[in-house]
């Protein structure tokens, strides 16, 4: 372990990014990069209404907390922060926010990408769709997209 800070929240209210950005970077004279990836809810083309995540409570931190220690290690960052919203969340909402610190740009990219490719397939959270004329949709299957993207990191 590296000892670099990781900040892992899993909490029904909204994020302040620009607060999280001050906080995770105030005073640091050593980093030379900050990426942050803001994830929100879409409207599905005006058919959704909103978006219920619900997570395993305790396991999703853990989870969470490990995929962060393992982006610190690999890219050598000097600070993680990932927060992802549960319950429902409207279109133009946040759902999840990844900020990642590095000595150099490139580092901090793949650090947050990293992140969001695992936090996507290997943390535990569900997906149900609420139709915008109030109709309750179904769970959210995962996308072979996803898996993609997460199988980049996995390849030598």
């Amino acid at each position: 372990m590296s000892g670099a800070p990781i900040r892992v929240l899993v909490q029904r209210e909204d994020f302040d990014l620009a607060g999280e950005v001050r906080a995770l970077s105030e005073g640091r004279h050593d980093i030379g990069a900050v990426v942050t990836f803001s994830g929100l809810c879409r409207d599905e083309g005006g058919a959704l209404g909103a978006l219920e995540l619900e997570h395993y409570p305790g396991m999703a931190e853990v989870e969470i907390t490990r995929i962060c220690n393992e982006a610190v290690e690999r890219f050598h960052l000097q600070a993680a922060t990932a927060i992802h919203r549960y319950g429902k969340i409207a279109p133009g909402e946040n759902i999840v926010l990844v900020i990642t610190a590095a000595p150099h740009r490139q580092a901090a990219f793949d650090g947050a990408n990293f992140i969001m490719d695992f936090l996507k397939t290997a943390a535990p959270f569900w997906k149900k769709e609420h139709g915008a004329d109030g109709s309750a949709g179904g769970w959210v299957s995962a996308k072979d997209a996803d898996d993609s993207a997460r199988e980049r990191w996995t390849k030598a």
